[in-house]
């Protein structure tokens, strides 16, 4: 069996290969020398171990080296951000446990950076990508698409206007400097009255 002959949805206790052929993973088990889905979801291989699993249709997100989440920046370190990860970018749904995450000031942005005062302020939301998911978690906002996508003033704890270079507060006018996502909405998508774009 491979991956095209397999269905995009089992059910439990459906037939997926033969342990002869591969190994049972997560979502799966081996009964009698076959290999049967133990969840509703969707079924794939990976080729370099054999291993056959089933993805969970409406599964719990788990973080994955590679993924993008939204995390909120809870404390600045000389050299790292200590964030909370709220969600994957991709469903939305909140990750249990909130777990705790970092992001090194050499991940903070492409080149060289300072400071990371310049770049995110306690209770900023942004948009990273997991560099490693366990046993702690790591984050990069270095790339142009990745960064700051909701923030508040310093100031008067409004929210920021993200356009341009330099993130602008609409009611008092004080401008800040943050690491942007270029082109990202903010988080979550309409939230406080529409995008902060």
């Amino acid at each position: 069996m491979t991956e095209r002959e397999l269905p995009d949805l089992v059910l439990p206790g459906d037939y997926l290969g033969a342990a002869e052929e591969f190994l049972p993973g997560r979502g799966t088990y081996e009964y009698g020398g076959r290999i049967y889905a133990s969840l509703l979801g969707r079924p794939s291989i990976d080729a370099r171990d054999r291993t056959i699993r089933v993805r969970p249709r409406n599964s719990v997100p788990e973080l994955e080296e590679g993924e993008l989440v939204y995390a909120r920046v809870d404390e600045l370190k000389t050299a790292m951000a200590i964030c909370t990860v709220l969600s994957t970018a991709a469903s939305r749904r909140g990750v249990p446990g909130a777990p705790e995450a970092t992001v090194h000031i050499s991940k903070a942005k492409e080149g060289y950076t300072e400071s990371l005062d310049g770049e995110f302020a306690v209770g900023d939301i942004v948009l990273a990508k997991v560099l490693q998911a366990r046993p702690s978690v790591k984050l990069s906002t270095a790339a142009a698409t990745l960064g700051v996508v909701t923030a508040r003033c310093q100031v008067c704890h409004a929210l920021l206007q993200l356009a341009g270079h330099e993130p602008t507060c609409p009611r008092c006018g004080h401008r800040e400097r943050r690491k942007l996502a270029k082109g990202a909405p903010s988080f979550p998508p309409g939230a406080h009255g529409g995008p902060s774009r």
